[in-house]
C-alpha cells in the first residue's frame, strides 16, 4: 500500500491550484486559526479545500459554543460565513487538511483508513486557552476516502449534533457541534438522501489510530513528532516527568478509563469503538451508530454493523483496555531501548485501567444511589439492584431518576416500583439501600435534589430521535429538532409540557437498530 505521501502533487485530489488561490483570497473572513497540527510534516496528512455544494444553507448553528470559541456567532449565521460552515470558501488564516491515520476496525487491522469525508480547517484557542479543532465532516473526498464519495446525509449530521450536544450538556467529555447546514445536493446510500455538513470541535482529532498509522510503516521518528505534539497540546505537565512517554500513556488511560465508566452511567452505547475512534485527548468521537439503552440488559447492542455484539454495553470496559493495549504497542520504541523493558512498561501501565475504571464507575454509582460516602459493600450494593433490573426489564433512565423521589420519601416508591416487572424485586433490595442511607447525615429533600442533579430526565431516546430526523428528512420540519434540542439542554430538570420526552419506547419503537453514517 502507498505511503499517503507518495500520492500526487495535491495527494490524489484533481482540483485546481488557481481555484485554491481564489477562493483563499475571496472569503473575506479571517477567523483566529493556529494550525500546529499543520506545522507537523506533511506525511501526517493531505492538504486540501473542501468540496463546494450547490446550496448551502444553515440549519443550526451553535451560538454558545461559537461564543466561547471567540467567534461571533453573526459572523458565522452570514451568507459568506455559511459558504465557509458549508466548504464552499476558505476563511483566510486556514489550512485545510485531512488527516492520516489507520485503526483496528471490529479487531480487523487496516493500515490507512484517514479523514475520508472530513477537512479540519484549523484550530482557534478558545476563551478558557484551551485549544479546539474546527473541522468539517461531510465536505467531500480525500486521498482518504476510499472510492466514497465524501458526503454526510442529512440524517446522521443531526443526529451527531443532536446527541453530542446531549453529551455535553451531561458532562460527557465530547467532540462538540458547532453548525449544521444543507447542502442542496442529494448523497446516494440506500436511497437518495439529502446532503449535509456538519462543524465538529474537538480538543482535538488525534487517535490512537494516529499512532498505528505510523507504527505500520516502522517511522518512529513520526511517532516521537507525534507523541511530543500530543504531550504539548493535552498532556503538558507529562514533559516534566523522568519518563514523558510512559506519563503520556498513564493519563491517556486515565481519561479512557473515566470516559468509560462515564458512559455506562448513563447508560451510552457507542456502538462502535474501533481505535479509529479512541481519542487521545479523551473524548466520545463520531456518533455514527450510538444509542442510548432503555430496559436495563448489559448485552444491548444498536449497531446494525455489529453483528457479534463486539461493542455491547457491557463490553465497553473490555474493549477499552484492548483498544489502548493497541496504543501501548505503538509507544514501545519511546518507552525503552530494551524491548522487555518496555514491554514491561506498557503492560504495568495498562493494568492500571481497571482499578481507575472500577473507582470512576462506583463513584458515579454512589452518586447515582444518593451516597455522599465510601463503605464497604456499596458496590455489591449497585450490583444487586442492576442485577434486578437486569431481570425485570426496569428502564435505566428513569429507574434512577425515581430512587430519587423514593429516596427522599419512602411513600414515592411508585415511580420506581412501576419499572420492575415484579415490583417486589425492589422492594427486597429497597430495605438494605434505606439501611445504608440511614447511615447518612443528609435529609431526604438534600439527598433527592443530589440524585436529580446527577440523574437525568431526559436522554436522546431512539425512538424520539428518529421521530426527529423523520421530520427534517421527509418533511424539512425542523421543529420537532429544535423542540427537542430544548428538552435536552437541561436534562435534569423535569417540566410536565415535555413529559413525553421521559417516556420510554412501546411496542414497534423498541425494535431499534442504529447504522453508521457514511
Amino acid at each position: 500500500m502507498p505511503h499517503i505521501w507518495s500520492l500526487g502533487p495535491l495527494h490524489g485530489i484533481v482540483a485546481d491550484p488557481i481555484y485554491w488561490t481564489i477562493m483563499t483570497n475571496a472569503s473575506g473572513l479571517i477567523l483566529p486559526f493556529d494550525n500546529s497540527y499543520a506545522r507537523l510534516p506533511e506525511r501526517f496528512y493531505a492538504r486540501l479545500p473542501p468540496t463546494p455544494v450547490a446550496a448551502p444553507r444553515l440549519l443550526k448553528l451553535n451560538h454558545a459554543l461559537a461564543r466561547q470559541l471567540g467567534l461571533d456567532p453573526d459572523v458565522l449565521a452570514s451568507p459568506e460565513g455559511v459558504e465557509i460552515l458549508a466548504g464552499n470558501r476558505v476563511a483566510e488564516g486556514s489550512t485545510p487538511i485531512a488527516l492520516a491515520y489507520a485503526g483496528h476496525q471490529f479487531g480487523g487491522f487496516s493500515p490507512q483508513l484517514g479523514d475520508g469525508r472530513a477537512i479540519l480547517l484549523g484550530e482557534v484557542v478558545d476563551r478558557d486557552g484551551v485549544r479546539r479543532d474546527i473541522q468539517l465532516k461531510g465536505s467531500g473526498p480525500t486521498p482518504f476516502s476510499r472510492r466514497g464519495d465524501g458526503r454526510a446525509a442529512l440524517g446522521p449530521v443531526l443526529r451527531e449534533y443532536l446527541v453530542s450536544e446531549a453529551m455535553f450538556v451531561l458532562g460527557i467529555p465530547t467532540t462538540r457541534s458547532l453548525a449544521a447546514v444543507s447542502t442542496g445536493e442529494p448523497v446516494w446510500r440506500e436511497a437518495e438522501l439529502p446532503g449535509a455538513v456538519l462543524t465538529r470541535v474537538a480538543s482535538s482529532h488525534i487517535r490512537v489510530g494516529t499512532f498505528q498509522f505510523f507504527a505500520a510503516r516502522d517511522d518512529l521518528e513520526a511517532l516521537r513528532l507525534l507523541a511530543d505534539h500530543v504531550i504539548d497540546r493535552h498532556y503538558p505537565e507529562a514533559r516534566a516527568e523522568a519518563q514523558p512517554y510512559r506519563a503520556l500513556y498513564e493519563r491517556v488511560i486515565d481519561r479512557q478509563a473515566r470516559l468509560i465508566a462515564q458512559w455506562l452511567l448513563v447508560g451510552f452505547i457507542h456502538g462502535v469503538m474501533n481505535t479509529d475512534n479512541t481519542s487521545i485527548a479523551g473524548e466520545t468521537i463520531d456518533y455514527g451508530p450510538c444509542a442510548f439503552m432503555n430496559a436495563y440488559d448489559p448485552a444491548t447492542v444498536y449497531s446494525s454493523i455489529d453483528t457479534q455484539g463486539r461493542y455491547a454495553y457491557a463490553n465497553q470496559p473490555r474493549i477499552a483496555p484492548w483498544n489502548l493495549a493497541r496504543f501501548g504497542e505503538t509507544l514501545l520504541p519511546l518507552l525503552a531501548d530494551d524491548s522487555e523493558a518496555a514491554l514491561a512498561i506498557a503492560n504495568e501501565v495498562l493494568a492500571t485501567f481497571q482499578p481507575r475504571y472500577a473507582a470512576a464507575l462506583l463513584s458515579g454509582l454512589r452518586r447515582k444511589l444518593g451516597l455522599f460516602t465510601e463503605q464497604e459493600g456499596d458496590a455489591a450494593l449497585a450490583e444487586d439492584l442492576l442485577k434486578a433490573m437486569a431481570e425485570n426489564q426496569a428502564d435505566f433512565t428513569l429507574t434512577f431518576r425515581w430512587l430519587g423521589d423514593a429516596a427522599a420519601d419512602a411513600a414515592a416508591d411508585t415511580g420506581v416500583r412501576d419499572q420492575f416487572l415484579d415490583p417486589a424485586a425492589f422492594d427486597a433490595w429497597a430495605v438494605r439501600w434505606r439501611q445504608r442511607l440511614a447511615t447518612e447525615s443528609q435529609d431526604g429533600a438534600a439527598r433527592r435534589a443530589a440524585m436529580h442533579a446527577t440523574n437525568p430526565i431526559y436522554i436522546p431516546r431512539n425512538h424520539l430521535v428518529e421521530a426527529v430526523l423523520a421530520a427534517a428528512i421527509e418533511r424539512e420540519d425542523y421543529a420537532p429538532f429544535e423542540e427537542m434540542m430544548t428538552v435536552l439542554a437541561r436534562p435534569f430538570d423535569e417540566r410536565p409540557e415535555f413529559a413525553s420526552y421521559a417516556e420510554p419506547p412501546v411496542g414497534d419503537q423498541s425494535g431499534y437498530r442504529t447504522f453508521c453514517g457514511t
